[in-house]
Formats: structure tokens, C-alpha cells, sequence
């Protein structure tokens, strides 16, 4: 069979991180009493006025084409929005919609690089970002998260990685997997580098509504001298519990948007009205359920920091913000991957960390996102099979 070399560049990125995971839903089927952790879905429903508005919409036949660029009343929420959010003037022409954060990210990488060209982006790294820069044809360069850095990137190993090839930094602000925020300070430092090397920053802000308290979170398109450079992607998935809706955007530059309003318009001509119109509310009210997410997700990661220092020799990166908590398992003797495995027998499902770069080789990502009586079920089996597997090692 005779296949393209963008299938070349892709094989093995999809769903092949994801062994675990698949085992974990065939096992459960099959009856095993198994706590699933792996994949961040909202761990309540999408708000009933949500569903409303997007039966209501339904009915008045708000079911025809929409235009590539999306609708009037979603484009106008959005840049009101942002013009308050970020600090400076955003118009309808600002962005571009699409179905959901992922559609927006593999657009907007096609329209900055191209064969031949680099990506820098930070390792860890959220599992599809290396398809979605290696379809454009370009090559990923991997820049380190390091924990004593609290895996915030750091413009000095950006700059290192700079060459005449690079195009664009992908920034994921707050961060999947590790949950960290880049400070202003990081940014506007970053922000120099794209300037002096003419780079892309793409940011990558589909947490931006999960912050824990405590912590500030600081857009780089808030900054007017990078306001012809960066090019952000969101989405009401996680803010607002509707990851089944699909549907994001991307803001920058008019002109950028316009010139990829044709590659938009090759993938899928827009969105659907009675989506847009979900999400035109969704934007418009703000998020009723993510203030609640965002305190039970780090109530769980407390839980479990605290439970783990206290009881195991593992070891837990407290998030900022999101779904997502870390653990260094190198005290079990076991990678990632072969501990992921292993636990599975033990009744608990997480996702491998070198699923999201070689960085995290001895990681595993646990979803915070499961109720408290199953998180406190699984992190009980997590100490009970850590300290197993600790006994054995010694």
C-alpha cells in the first residue's frame, strides 16, 4: 500500500501512547475493579444552560453552513472577551474558529512552519504536539522542563536551541502535563528572544480558567510588543465541562488570521451555528463549574503530595493549575512505563510520563479529575503497590 510521508511522520504518535489507557478501558469491561486516571475529562457534566441554549439553537434551525471564519456573535463575544482579559484591543478579525483547541493548534502550526523549518517546544509536552508539528513537515526540537525549574521553560535553554531553521516556540501556559505557569517575567524574557530571532510564539491556554489559589496566570498576548507574534489557542473543553462540543479558536494578528482563513476554510468551513451559539454564552456568562474544578483538582493533588511524602518514597510535582499531577516513580526501581504497567495489575490506570516526552522517563501522570471516594481508593493502592515494589528493590 502506497501512502504519503506525512502517514511516515506521524506513525507511532497517535493513539500508541495511549497502550495503557486502551488496556485499562478493556480490562474494565470486561469487570476488573480498575480507577481510571489517565486521560483530564471535567469531572462534572456541561452546565444545563448550555444544553439549553444549544437545543433552543437547534430548533431555530441554526443547523446550516457557517463561514470559514465562524459566527458573527461568537466573534464579537471573543474579542470583547480578550479585549478585557489581555489588556489591549481585540477585533472579530483577531480570530478564527474552529472545533475545539486541536483543530486551532494543527491550523495555526501549519501556517508558521513548513519542511525544512524548527519548533521548539517544551519536553514534557502534551502527547499530540509532536504529530501536530511534524505534519507541518517540520522537526521538533525539544527544549527541557526541568523540575528544580518547576518545569516552567527557561528562555536561556530556549536561546540554545535557537537556530537559523527555527520559526516558533509553542508555549503551554498553564502546562499539560506538569501544571506549571510561566511568570511574567519568563515571558517578556521569551518574548525578547522571538523578537531578536523573528519567531512565532504559539500559546497553548486551554487551562487558563483551571488556576488553583494562589497562583496568577499571565498571557503573552497581553503584551502589546509581542502583539504581531503570538498567536494563542483555547477552548470551551475544559473551562466550561464540554469537551464533546469541540470547539476553540485561535486570536492573533488580523493578518495572520487572514492569511490562514483559506486553510481554514480547506479543512472544515467553520463551525457548527448552534455550537457557536453554546459557546457564544458559554464565553459571554463565564465558567459556573470551573472555580469548583479548579479547588477539587488541587484539593486532590494535595491529598496526594501529602499521602505520598508521608507514606512512600515516591516523590509528587504539585500542580499550578489543570488536571494534572506528576510522580517520580525511580524509588520503585521501575521507568514509567513499566510501572504504569505494573499498577495496572494493582487496580489503578496512569498514563506513562514518556508519553509526553523523554524527560519524564521515570514519571507517571495521574487525572485528578476522578471523584474523591475513587482518588482516595486509588492513591491507597498507589502507596500499597510503591511500597511493594520499594521492599523489593531494597
Amino acid at each position: 500500500m502506497r501512502t504519503t510521508a506525512v502517514t511516515k511522520r506521524l506513525a507511532g504518535l497517535g493513539g500508541a501512547k495511549w497502550g495503557v489507557h486502551l488496556k485499562a478501558r478493556e480490562l474494565i469491561r470486561a469487570g476488573a475493579d480498575i480507577v481510571e486516571m489517565t486521560i483530564g475529562e471535567p469531572d462534572v457534566p456541561v452546565p444545563d444552560a448550555l444544553i439549553e441554549t444549544t437545543v433552543t439553537s437547534l430548533r431555530a434551525s441554526r443547523t446550516g453552513y457557517s463561514n470559514g471564519r465562524g459566527e458573527a456573535g461568537l466573534l464579537n463575544t471573543l474579542a470583547e472577551r480578550y479585549s478585557t482579559s489581555r489588556g489591549r484591543a481585540f477585533e472579530p478579525e483577531n480570530f478564527l474558529c474552529f472545533p475545539g483547541t486541536q483543530t486551532a493548534l494543527f491550523a495555526v502550526m501549519a501556517g508558521v512552519a513548513e519542511a525544512g523549518d524548527e519548533v521548539l517546544v517544551g519536553d514534557p509536552m502534551y502527547a499530540t504536539y509532536e504529530g501536530v508539528v511534524r505534519a507541518t513537515g517540520a522537526d521538533l526540537v525539544s527544549v527541557p522542563l526541568r523540575p528544580e525549574h518547576g518545569f516552567r521553560i527557561q528562555p536561556d535553554d530556549i536561546a540554545a536551541r535557537i537556530t537559523p531553521r527555527s520559526r516558533a516556540i509553542l508555549l503551554t501556559t498553564p502546562h499539560n502535563p506538569t501544571g506549571a505557569i510561566l511568570t511574567a517575567s519568563e515571558i517578556a524574557e521569551i518574548g525578547r528572544l522571538a523578537i531578536r530571532h523573528d519567531l512565532w510564539i504559539i500559546s497553548d491556554e486551554v487551562y487558563e480558567d483551571l488556576i488553583f489559589d494562589g497562583v496568577k496566570f499571565v498571557s503573552p498576548l497581553a503584551n502589546p510588543d509581542l502583539a504581531e507574534r503570538v498567536v494563542g489557542v483555547a477552548s470551551i473543553s475544559k473551562s466550561h465541562a464540554a469537551p464533546g462540543f469541540r470547539s476553540g479558536w485561535c486570536v492573533g494578528p488580523a493578518a495572520f488570521c487572514e492569511a490562514l482563513l483559506p486553510y481554514s476554510e480547506t479543512m472544515l468551513f467553520g463551525n457548527q451555528p448552534f455550537i457557536a451559539d453554546m459557546t457564544e454564552k458559554a464565553i459571554r456568562d463565564g465558567s459556573e463549574v470551573a472555580p469548583g474544578m479548579a479547588a477539587r483538582f488541587s484539593n486532590r493533588a494535595s491529598l496526594l503530595a501529602d499521602r505520598l511524602q508521608a507514606e512512600t518514597e515516591l516523590t509528587v510535582h504539585r500542580p499550578e493549575a489543570g488536571m494534572f499531577a506528576l510522580i517520580n516513580v525511580s524509588s520503585t526501581g521501575l521507568d514509567g512505563e513499566a510501572y504504569a504497567w505494573d499498577l495496572l495489575q494493582a487496580g489503578v490506570a496512569v498514563m506513562p510520563g514518556s508519553a509526553f516526552g523523554d524527560s519524564l522517563k521515570h514519571w507517571v501522570r495521574v487525572a485528578l479529575t476522578i471523584s474523591d471516594d475513587d482518588f482516595a481508593t486509588a492513591v491507597t493502592r498507589i502507596i500499597d503497590h510503591a511500597n511493594r515494589k520499594t521492599c523489593e528493590v531494597a
